[in-house]
């Protein structure tokens, strides 16, 4: 491969061209689009969607992946590439210059929580997102309320975004190939049309400290925060546990109890 792959940098290289076919299709860009690549390694989607394009920007934190990644791009299009941390990266240049932006990646596993958390900070920018991850994060994100799946990420990413997993990888499709089975998930965000919390940090608290105690009561996990008298004047069953409960319901538990 002309390149020994870094565990400190989470690298598996995607090779698989019916996968890669199959991400092209999911994503289904249109020549001019604003599309950003977060991690394009050695080019397998990069050079597809920079045919199909003519130009694609692309962050990439490993130095010595990019001479070669800009010798293959070199006659397919026009191609940006920013030697950064995704996990710091400031999207808001990008965004100024060339407007709302589509987002693609085959993450690194070890900080694609971290990394998808950075990039909803941006959501009213950001058109959708397709991402490679670890089957076992993409079930947790798009998980329904009273399955095992379901808990504290789904509801944070779902708070942000419509998300849906859109087909399972296996570890034959990367170099080296991962210990673990992939999945490809689309994020779409809302833009307004969902309940909003009036308070994101209050309503980011709730969540978390209901979490924490999975298996207590609703009552009893957020006694900390919420009290008798107020759940008196939540429209929700506080003897039901965390994970019996959607999104909305959170929002209404929050914005019930902003002010204290």
């Amino acid at each position: 491969m002309g390149h020994t792959p870094r565990k400190r940098f989470g690298q598996h290289f995607l090779h698989d061209k019916n996968i890669i076919q199959r991400i092209v299709d999911f994503v289904a860009p249109a020549p001019n689009e604003h599309i950003v690549e977060i991690g394009p390694g050695q080019g397998a989607l990069t050079i597809p969607f920079l045919r199909i394009l003519g130009e694609l920007e692309v962050i990439e934190i490993d130095r010595d992946l990019i001479p070669a990644l800009k010798r293959r791009a070199e006659d397919k299009g026009h191609l940006i590439v920013y030697e950064a941390d995704a996990l710091t990266f400031d999207f808001m240049p990008l965004i100024e210059k060339k407007g709302a932006m589509r987002l693609i990646g085959n993450l690194p596993y070890n900080i694609s929580t971290p990394l998808i958390f950075h990039v909803l900070a941006y959501a009213e920018h950001i058109r959708d997102m397709h991402f490679m991850l670890q089957k076992e994060v993409v079930h947790r994100i798009a998980a329904l309320p009273s399955t095992k799946e379901y808990g504290r990420l789904s509801i944070m990413v779902q708070y942000h975004c419509k998300a849906e997993a859109l087909c399972d990888v296996s570890p034959d499709a990367f170099y080296p190939p991962p210990e673990v089975e992939s999945s490809i998930v689309r994020l779409v965000p809302y833009h307004g049309i969902a309940p909003r919390a009036l308070n994101y940090l209050h309503f980011a608290n709730i969540v978390k400290t209901a979490f924490s105690h999975r298996r207590k009561t609703l009552r009893n996990s957020l006694k900390e925060l919420i009290n008798d008298v107020d759940w008196q004047k939540i429209p929700i069953d506080s003897h039901l546990r965390p994970e019996q409960i959607g999104v909305k319901d959170y929002v209404e538990i929050s914005n019930q109890t902003v002010s204290h």
